[in-house]
Protein backbone atom coordinates (compact mmCIF):
# COMPACT_ATOMS: atom_id res chain seq x y z
CA UNK A 1 0.00 0.00 0.00
CA UNK A 2 1.09 3.37 -0.70
CA UNK A 3 2.19 5.29 2.31
CA UNK A 4 0.94 8.73 1.26
CA UNK A 5 -2.45 10.07 0.48
CA UNK A 6 -3.85 10.13 -2.80
CA UNK A 7 -4.32 14.13 -3.15
CA UNK A 8 -7.63 14.91 -5.11
CA UNK A 9 -5.75 18.50 -6.51
CA UNK A 10 -2.89 16.81 -8.22
CA UNK A 11 -5.35 14.41 -9.27
CA UNK A 12 -8.40 16.47 -10.23
CA UNK A 13 -5.95 19.17 -12.09
CA UNK A 14 -4.95 16.01 -15.04
CA UNK A 15 -8.23 16.75 -16.33
CA UNK A 16 -7.26 19.83 -17.26
CA UNK A 17 -4.10 18.96 -19.09
CA UNK A 18 -6.00 15.85 -20.80
CA UNK A 19 -9.08 18.39 -21.73
CA UNK A 20 -6.70 20.90 -23.13
CA UNK A 21 -5.60 19.32 -26.63
CA UNK A 22 -8.88 16.75 -27.08
CA UNK A 23 -11.26 19.95 -27.12
CA UNK A 24 -8.84 21.84 -29.47
CA UNK A 25 -8.70 18.53 -31.99
CA UNK A 26 -12.35 17.84 -32.29
CA UNK A 27 -13.30 21.05 -32.27
CA UNK A 28 -11.29 22.75 -34.78
CA UNK A 29 -10.59 20.03 -37.32
CA UNK A 30 -12.70 20.58 -39.53
CA UNK A 31 -12.19 24.43 -39.04
CA UNK A 32 -8.64 23.93 -39.92
CA UNK A 33 -8.56 20.97 -42.92
CA UNK A 34 -11.93 22.08 -44.47
CA UNK A 35 -11.92 25.41 -44.22
CA UNK A 36 -8.19 25.94 -44.46
CA UNK A 37 -6.93 23.51 -46.28
CA UNK A 38 -9.40 22.15 -48.79
CA UNK A 39 -10.80 18.43 -47.16
CA UNK A 40 -13.83 18.25 -48.48
CA UNK A 41 -16.82 17.98 -45.67
CA UNK A 42 -17.69 14.26 -47.50
CA UNK A 43 -14.04 13.15 -46.57
CA UNK A 44 -14.33 14.70 -43.24
CA UNK A 45 -17.52 12.68 -42.72
CA UNK A 46 -16.02 9.55 -43.67
CA UNK A 47 -13.23 10.22 -41.37
CA UNK A 48 -15.67 10.74 -38.27
CA UNK A 49 -17.31 7.38 -39.61
CA UNK A 50 -14.04 5.58 -39.89
CA UNK A 51 -12.84 6.69 -36.03
CA UNK A 52 -16.22 5.43 -34.78
CA UNK A 53 -15.16 1.75 -35.20
CA UNK A 54 -11.84 2.66 -34.32
CA UNK A 55 -13.30 4.24 -31.30
CA UNK A 56 -15.32 1.15 -30.45
CA UNK A 57 -12.46 -1.37 -30.46
CA UNK A 58 -9.53 0.24 -29.24
CA UNK A 59 -11.83 1.87 -25.75
CA UNK A 60 -11.98 -1.73 -24.23
CA UNK A 61 -8.64 -2.98 -25.21
CA UNK A 62 -6.40 -0.29 -23.67
CA UNK A 63 -8.88 -0.55 -20.72
CA UNK A 64 -7.81 -4.02 -20.33
CA UNK A 65 -4.36 -3.95 -20.83
CA UNK A 66 -4.54 -1.88 -18.29
CA UNK A 67 -6.04 -3.66 -15.89
CA UNK A 68 -3.67 -6.46 -16.82
CA UNK A 69 -0.55 -3.83 -16.13
CA UNK A 70 2.01 -5.02 -13.30
CA UNK A 71 4.69 -3.07 -12.58
CA UNK A 72 6.66 -1.31 -9.30
CA UNK A 73 4.73 2.03 -10.62
CA UNK A 74 1.31 0.62 -9.95
CA UNK A 75 -1.35 -0.32 -13.54
CA UNK A 76 -1.90 3.26 -14.66
CA UNK A 77 1.12 5.28 -14.09
CA UNK A 78 3.34 3.42 -17.12
CA UNK A 79 0.73 4.49 -19.69
CA UNK A 80 0.24 7.64 -18.61
CA UNK A 81 3.94 8.51 -18.78
CA UNK A 82 4.48 6.57 -21.94
CA UNK A 83 1.47 7.83 -23.45
CA UNK A 84 1.28 11.35 -22.72
CA UNK A 85 4.43 12.95 -24.80
CA UNK A 86 2.96 10.36 -27.88
CA UNK A 87 -0.23 12.34 -27.52
CA UNK A 88 1.13 15.41 -27.79
CA UNK A 89 3.44 14.51 -30.50
CA UNK A 90 0.31 13.96 -32.41
CA UNK A 91 -1.83 16.62 -31.29
CA UNK A 92 1.25 19.29 -32.69
CA UNK A 93 1.31 16.97 -35.61
CA UNK A 94 -2.49 17.07 -36.41
CA UNK A 95 -2.11 21.19 -36.62
CA UNK A 96 1.54 21.29 -37.89
CA UNK A 97 0.80 20.14 -41.57
CA UNK A 98 4.14 19.38 -43.75
CA UNK A 99 4.08 22.36 -46.50
CA UNK A 100 5.17 19.46 -49.33
CA UNK A 101 1.70 18.05 -49.24
CA UNK A 102 -0.97 18.86 -51.01
CA UNK A 103 -4.56 17.52 -52.84
CA UNK A 104 -5.56 14.02 -51.63
CA UNK A 105 -2.00 13.51 -49.90
CA UNK A 106 -3.31 16.21 -47.19
CA UNK A 107 -6.72 13.73 -47.00
CA UNK A 108 -4.35 11.31 -46.46
CA UNK A 109 -2.34 12.76 -43.82
CA UNK A 110 -5.50 14.01 -41.81
CA UNK A 111 -6.67 10.56 -41.77
CA UNK A 112 -3.72 8.94 -40.31
CA UNK A 113 -3.36 11.79 -37.87
CA UNK A 114 -6.75 11.70 -36.57
CA UNK A 115 -6.49 8.43 -35.77
CA UNK A 116 -3.58 8.09 -34.42
CA UNK A 117 -4.46 10.91 -32.13
CA UNK A 118 -7.56 10.07 -31.32
CA UNK A 119 -6.52 6.48 -30.26
CA UNK A 120 -4.10 7.95 -27.81
CA UNK A 121 -6.29 10.36 -26.64
CA UNK A 122 -8.53 6.99 -25.41
CA UNK A 123 -5.51 5.44 -24.42
CA UNK A 124 -4.23 8.26 -21.67
CA UNK A 125 -8.41 8.69 -20.51
CA UNK A 126 -8.96 5.58 -20.14
CA UNK A 127 -5.66 5.61 -17.58
CA UNK A 128 -6.64 8.67 -16.32
CA UNK A 129 -10.40 7.60 -15.39
CA UNK A 130 -9.52 3.89 -13.99
CA UNK A 131 -7.36 5.42 -11.15
CA UNK A 132 -10.83 7.69 -9.97
CA UNK A 133 -12.53 5.02 -8.36
CA UNK A 134 -9.13 3.12 -6.89
CA UNK A 135 -7.30 5.95 -5.46
CA UNK A 136 -10.49 7.85 -3.80
CA UNK A 137 -12.64 5.33 -1.99
CA UNK A 138 -15.49 6.79 -0.39
CA UNK A 139 -18.61 8.83 -1.85
CA UNK A 140 -17.50 11.96 0.25
CA UNK A 141 -13.54 11.49 -1.24
CA UNK A 142 -14.88 11.30 -4.43
CA UNK A 143 -17.58 14.14 -4.46
CA UNK A 144 -14.69 16.51 -3.60
CA UNK A 145 -12.41 15.21 -6.02
CA UNK A 146 -14.95 15.32 -8.71
CA UNK A 147 -16.04 18.71 -8.41
CA UNK A 148 -12.30 19.79 -8.25
CA UNK A 149 -11.63 17.74 -11.60
CA UNK A 150 -14.84 19.19 -13.45
CA UNK A 151 -14.12 22.54 -12.56
CA UNK A 152 -10.87 21.83 -14.47
CA UNK A 153 -12.14 20.87 -17.12
CA UNK A 154 -14.51 23.70 -18.03
CA UNK A 155 -11.48 26.09 -16.86
CA UNK A 156 -9.85 23.72 -20.22
CA UNK A 157 -12.83 23.87 -22.25
CA UNK A 158 -13.04 27.88 -21.56
CA UNK A 159 -9.37 28.23 -23.25
CA UNK A 160 -9.75 25.62 -25.97
CA UNK A 161 -13.08 26.02 -27.01
CA UNK A 162 -13.88 29.85 -26.52
CA UNK A 163 -10.45 31.43 -26.66
CA UNK A 164 -8.93 29.68 -29.31
CA UNK A 165 -9.86 31.17 -32.21
CA UNK A 166 -8.99 34.32 -30.83
CA UNK A 167 -5.22 32.56 -30.49
CA UNK A 168 -5.26 31.31 -33.78
CA UNK A 169 -5.97 34.03 -35.56
CA UNK A 170 -3.05 36.02 -33.71
CA UNK A 171 -1.05 32.95 -34.17
CA UNK A 172 -2.08 30.42 -36.37
CA UNK A 173 -2.92 26.72 -35.42
CA UNK A 174 0.51 25.41 -35.54
CA UNK A 175 1.85 27.53 -32.96
CA UNK A 176 -1.64 27.36 -30.80
CA UNK A 177 -0.93 23.90 -30.63
CA UNK A 178 2.33 23.95 -29.33
CA UNK A 179 1.72 25.54 -26.53
CA UNK A 180 -1.54 23.80 -25.49
CA UNK A 181 0.52 20.24 -25.87
CA UNK A 182 3.35 21.46 -24.03
CA UNK A 183 1.05 22.95 -21.22
CA UNK A 184 -1.04 19.43 -21.25
CA UNK A 185 2.09 17.38 -21.01
CA UNK A 186 3.33 19.53 -18.18
CA UNK A 187 0.11 18.87 -16.55
CA UNK A 188 -0.85 15.30 -17.16
CA UNK A 189 2.52 14.23 -16.11
CA UNK A 190 2.34 16.01 -12.68
CA UNK A 191 -0.99 14.33 -12.24
CA UNK A 192 0.64 10.87 -13.28
CA UNK A 193 3.35 11.01 -11.06
CA UNK A 194 1.59 11.83 -8.29
CA UNK A 195 -0.85 9.09 -8.29
CA UNK A 196 -1.14 6.70 -5.60
CA UNK A 197 -3.33 3.55 -6.66
CA UNK A 198 -3.64 0.82 -5.23
CA UNK A 199 -1.11 -1.77 -5.99
CA UNK A 200 -2.71 -5.04 -6.17
CA UNK A 201 -0.28 -7.87 -5.57
CA UNK A 202 1.78 -9.69 -8.19
CA UNK A 203 0.44 -12.98 -7.53
CA UNK A 204 -3.45 -11.30 -8.34
CA UNK A 205 -5.36 -12.88 -10.65
CA UNK A 206 -5.26 -10.69 -13.67
CA UNK A 207 -8.37 -10.48 -15.56
CA UNK A 208 -9.45 -12.49 -18.84
CA UNK A 209 -11.00 -10.51 -22.05
CA UNK A 210 -13.88 -12.49 -22.40
CA UNK A 211 -15.33 -13.45 -18.78
CA UNK A 212 -14.60 -9.36 -18.58
CA UNK A 213 -16.87 -8.83 -21.32
CA UNK A 214 -19.26 -11.20 -20.49
CA UNK A 215 -19.26 -9.62 -17.19
CA UNK A 216 -19.63 -6.22 -17.95
CA UNK A 217 -22.30 -6.92 -20.55
CA UNK A 218 -24.65 -8.94 -18.97
CA UNK A 219 -24.74 -6.17 -16.23
CA UNK A 220 -27.87 -4.15 -16.63
CA UNK A 221 -26.55 -1.13 -14.66
CA UNK A 222 -23.91 -0.79 -17.21
CA UNK A 223 -26.26 -0.56 -19.74
CA UNK A 224 -28.70 1.79 -17.73
CA UNK A 225 -25.80 4.05 -16.97
CA UNK A 226 -24.61 4.13 -20.40
CA UNK A 227 -27.60 5.11 -22.25
CA UNK A 228 -28.50 7.65 -19.28
CA UNK A 229 -25.11 9.16 -19.41
CA UNK A 230 -25.23 9.01 -23.85
CA UNK A 231 -28.72 11.03 -23.77
CA UNK A 232 -27.50 13.22 -21.38
CA UNK A 233 -24.37 14.28 -23.28
CA UNK A 234 -26.02 14.60 -26.36
CA UNK A 235 -28.38 17.27 -24.96
CA UNK A 236 -25.45 18.99 -23.90
CA UNK A 237 -23.24 18.85 -27.05
CA UNK A 238 -26.18 19.87 -28.76
CA UNK A 239 -26.93 22.96 -26.48
CA UNK A 240 -22.94 23.65 -27.15
CA UNK A 241 -23.41 23.09 -31.08
CA UNK A 242 -27.03 24.89 -31.10
CA UNK A 243 -25.76 28.22 -29.72
CA UNK A 244 -25.08 29.70 -32.71
CA UNK A 245 -28.14 29.03 -34.14
CA UNK A 246 -30.41 30.51 -31.73
CA UNK A 247 -28.84 33.65 -31.00
CA UNK A 248 -28.60 34.26 -34.97
CA UNK A 249 -32.51 32.90 -36.23
CA UNK A 250 -34.21 33.14 -32.60
CA UNK A 251 -32.71 36.18 -31.14
CA UNK A 252 -31.52 38.04 -34.25
CA UNK A 253 -28.48 38.71 -32.33
CA UNK A 254 -24.65 38.89 -33.80
CA UNK A 255 -22.24 35.38 -32.62
CA UNK A 256 -20.64 37.97 -29.83
CA UNK A 257 -24.04 36.49 -27.75
CA UNK A 258 -23.17 32.95 -28.71
CA UNK A 259 -19.66 33.90 -26.64
CA UNK A 260 -21.45 35.30 -23.89
CA UNK A 261 -24.26 32.62 -23.61
CA UNK A 262 -21.61 30.11 -23.16
CA UNK A 263 -19.55 31.77 -21.03
CA UNK A 264 -22.15 32.10 -18.71
CA UNK A 265 -22.94 28.41 -18.86
CA UNK A 266 -19.03 27.33 -18.12
CA UNK A 267 -19.07 29.98 -14.93
CA UNK A 268 -22.38 28.88 -13.48
CA UNK A 269 -20.73 25.13 -13.44
CA UNK A 270 -18.14 26.09 -12.44
CA UNK A 271 -19.31 27.49 -9.42
CA UNK A 272 -22.05 25.30 -9.85
CA UNK A 273 -20.21 21.58 -9.01
CA UNK A 274 -19.23 23.30 -5.52
CA UNK A 275 -22.90 23.41 -4.27
CA UNK A 276 -23.60 20.34 -5.50
CA UNK A 277 -20.42 18.29 -3.93
CA UNK A 278 -22.30 19.46 -0.45
CA UNK A 279 -25.37 18.05 -1.97
CA UNK A 280 -23.88 14.99 -2.45
CA UNK A 281 -21.99 14.90 1.13
CA UNK A 282 -25.28 15.84 2.78
CA UNK A 283 -27.76 13.62 1.07
CA UNK A 284 -25.61 11.28 -0.63
CA UNK A 285 -25.05 10.95 -4.63
CA UNK A 286 -27.62 8.48 -5.60
CA UNK A 287 -31.23 11.02 -5.30
CA UNK A 288 -29.07 14.38 -5.92
CA UNK A 289 -28.07 12.01 -8.85
CA UNK A 290 -31.22 12.24 -10.32
CA UNK A 291 -32.80 15.34 -9.15
CA UNK A 292 -29.64 16.77 -10.98
CA UNK A 293 -30.70 15.12 -14.19
CA UNK A 294 -34.43 16.21 -13.47
CA UNK A 295 -32.78 19.91 -12.69
CA UNK A 296 -31.11 20.04 -16.33
CA UNK A 297 -34.35 18.81 -18.04
CA UNK A 298 -36.32 21.30 -16.98
CA UNK A 299 -33.68 24.44 -17.45
CA UNK A 300 -34.15 24.07 -21.23
CA UNK A 301 -37.63 24.83 -20.82
CA UNK A 302 -37.59 28.65 -20.09
CA UNK A 303 -34.98 29.03 -23.66
CA UNK A 304 -37.93 28.38 -25.95
CA UNK A 305 -39.81 31.49 -24.44
CA UNK A 306 -36.66 34.20 -24.27
CA UNK A 307 -36.98 36.94 -26.85
CA UNK A 308 -34.08 38.85 -26.11
CA UNK A 309 -30.03 38.45 -24.82
CA UNK A 310 -31.40 39.38 -21.30
CA UNK A 311 -33.77 36.78 -20.84
CA UNK A 312 -31.67 34.38 -23.09
CA UNK A 313 -28.91 34.64 -20.32
CA UNK A 314 -30.89 34.26 -17.53
CA UNK A 315 -32.52 30.99 -18.59
CA UNK A 316 -28.49 29.92 -19.59
CA UNK A 317 -27.82 30.42 -15.78
CA UNK A 318 -30.15 27.46 -14.71
CA UNK A 319 -28.71 25.08 -17.48
CA UNK A 320 -25.37 25.81 -16.25
CA UNK A 321 -26.81 24.79 -12.54
CA UNK A 322 -27.70 21.76 -14.30
CA UNK A 323 -24.59 21.21 -16.11
CA UNK A 324 -22.62 21.18 -13.10
CA UNK A 325 -25.09 18.52 -11.31
CA UNK A 326 -24.75 16.29 -14.04
CA UNK A 327 -21.02 16.61 -13.91
CA UNK A 328 -20.61 16.43 -10.25
CA UNK A 329 -22.54 13.18 -10.07
CA UNK A 330 -22.12 11.30 -12.87
CA UNK A 331 -18.47 9.91 -12.43
CA UNK A 332 -19.42 9.12 -8.96
CA UNK A 333 -22.41 6.42 -10.27
CA UNK A 334 -19.80 5.27 -12.15
CA UNK A 335 -17.70 4.55 -9.48
CA UNK A 336 -19.67 2.50 -7.77
CA UNK A 337 -20.78 0.20 -10.82
CA UNK A 338 -16.86 -0.34 -10.72
CA UNK A 339 -17.12 -1.03 -7.28
CA UNK A 340 -19.62 -3.54 -7.27
CA UNK A 341 -18.28 -5.32 -10.01
CA UNK A 342 -14.74 -5.22 -7.94
CA UNK A 343 -16.98 -6.34 -4.81
CA UNK A 344 -18.31 -9.35 -6.68
CA UNK A 345 -16.14 -11.07 -8.88
CA UNK A 346 -12.85 -10.26 -6.79
CA UNK A 347 -11.03 -8.75 -9.76
CA UNK A 348 -9.80 -4.83 -10.53
CA UNK A 349 -10.77 -4.40 -13.87
CA UNK A 350 -11.85 -0.49 -13.70
CA UNK A 351 -9.86 0.42 -16.77
CA UNK A 352 -11.99 -1.75 -19.19
CA UNK A 353 -14.99 0.00 -17.48
CA UNK A 354 -14.12 3.07 -17.77
CA UNK A 355 -13.04 2.78 -21.13
CA UNK A 356 -16.91 0.95 -21.95
CA UNK A 357 -18.25 3.57 -20.38
CA UNK A 358 -16.36 6.47 -22.47
CA UNK A 359 -17.71 5.00 -25.15
CA UNK A 360 -21.11 4.56 -24.60
CA UNK A 361 -20.89 8.10 -23.63
CA UNK A 362 -19.28 8.93 -27.19
CA UNK A 363 -22.58 7.16 -28.83
CA UNK A 364 -24.87 10.76 -28.06
CA UNK A 365 -23.53 11.29 -31.75
CA UNK A 366 -26.35 9.22 -32.54
CA UNK A 367 -28.97 11.34 -30.72
CA UNK A 368 -27.32 14.97 -31.93
CA UNK A 369 -27.25 13.49 -35.65
CA UNK A 370 -31.27 12.52 -35.36
CA UNK A 371 -32.02 16.24 -33.92
CA UNK A 372 -30.27 17.65 -37.01
CA UNK A 373 -31.94 15.24 -39.79
CA UNK A 374 -35.24 16.09 -37.60
CA UNK A 375 -34.80 19.93 -37.87
CA UNK A 376 -34.51 19.52 -42.07
CA UNK A 377 -37.69 17.62 -42.11
CA UNK A 378 -39.95 19.05 -39.56
CA UNK A 379 -38.55 23.09 -40.32
CA UNK A 380 -37.30 22.78 -43.26
CA UNK A 381 -33.80 24.14 -42.83
CA UNK A 382 -30.98 23.11 -44.53
CA UNK A 383 -28.31 25.25 -43.96
CA UNK A 384 -27.27 29.00 -43.59
CA UNK A 385 -28.08 29.89 -47.33
CA UNK A 386 -31.41 27.53 -47.40
CA UNK A 387 -33.01 27.93 -43.68
CA UNK A 388 -36.54 27.47 -44.51
CA UNK A 389 -39.55 29.27 -43.58
CA UNK A 390 -39.11 29.10 -39.87
CA UNK A 391 -35.19 29.40 -39.13
CA UNK A 392 -36.44 30.83 -35.52
CA UNK A 393 -38.66 27.51 -34.57
CA UNK A 394 -35.94 25.20 -36.19
CA UNK A 395 -32.88 27.02 -34.03
CA UNK A 396 -35.26 26.62 -30.40
CA UNK A 397 -36.03 23.08 -31.53
CA UNK A 398 -32.19 22.57 -31.73
CA UNK A 399 -31.82 24.49 -27.89
CA UNK A 400 -34.71 23.91 -26.24
CA UNK A 401 -36.81 21.46 -27.27
CA UNK A 402 -35.14 17.99 -28.12
CA UNK A 403 -32.37 18.50 -25.16
CA UNK A 404 -35.55 18.61 -23.20
CA UNK A 405 -37.23 15.31 -24.35
CA UNK A 406 -33.64 13.99 -24.47
CA UNK A 407 -32.62 15.17 -21.07
CA UNK A 408 -36.01 13.55 -19.66
CA UNK A 409 -35.59 10.46 -20.62
CA UNK A 410 -32.30 10.60 -19.45
CA UNK A 411 -33.88 11.89 -16.13
CA UNK A 412 -36.12 8.59 -16.52
CA UNK A 413 -33.62 5.74 -17.31
CA UNK A 414 -31.91 7.46 -14.31
CA UNK A 415 -35.03 6.26 -12.10
CA UNK A 416 -34.16 2.04 -13.27
CA UNK A 417 -30.56 2.04 -11.95
CA UNK A 418 -30.59 1.31 -8.23
CA UNK A 419 -27.82 -0.38 -5.80
CA UNK A 420 -28.70 -2.16 -2.99
CA UNK A 421 -28.41 -1.45 0.92
CA UNK A 422 -25.30 -0.78 2.41
CA UNK A 423 -23.07 -1.03 -0.41
CA UNK A 424 -19.48 0.29 -0.18
CA UNK A 425 -16.76 0.96 -2.41
CA UNK A 426 -14.79 -2.94 -1.87
CA UNK A 427 -11.59 -3.03 0.30
CA UNK A 428 -8.58 -4.76 -1.13
CA UNK A 429 -5.65 -6.33 1.06
CA UNK A 430 -3.88 -3.31 0.62
CA UNK A 431 -6.11 -0.68 1.20
CA UNK A 432 -6.53 0.54 4.58
CA UNK A 433 -9.04 3.25 4.07
CA UNK A 434 -12.43 2.59 5.76
CA UNK A 435 -14.92 3.07 3.19
CA UNK A 436 -18.04 4.66 4.02
CA UNK A 437 -20.73 2.66 4.48
CA UNK A 438 -24.58 3.06 3.75
CA UNK A 439 -25.30 3.62 0.22
CA UNK A 440 -29.24 4.10 -0.54
CA UNK A 441 -31.37 3.05 -3.41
Amino acid sequence: MESRKASPFRYAIGMFGTSIPVNMFKTYAAAFYVIQHGVTTEKFALILFLYTFLDAIDNPIYGFLSDRTRTKWGRRRPWLVIGTPLLVLSFIAFYNLPAFLSGNSIFVYMLLMYMLTGTLDSLINANYGALFPEMFRTDAERAKTNAMRQAFQLVAMGISIALTPMVTEKIGYGPTSIIYGALAAVVILYMAFGSRETMPEAVAEKPKLWPTLKAMFTNPKFWIFGVTNALYSAAMALVMQAVSFYTKYTLGLSGTASTIMLAVVLLLAMGGVVVWARLVKKYTVMPVWRFALIFLALAFIPLYFMKNLVGAIVASCFVGLGFAGAITTMDLIGARIMDEDTKKYNLRREGTYASAMGFMNRLSGLFTSLAFLLVGSLYGFQSGDNPGPMPGEAAKFLMAIFPFVVMALSAVTARFLRFPEDQSPPKSTQDADTPEAGAEK
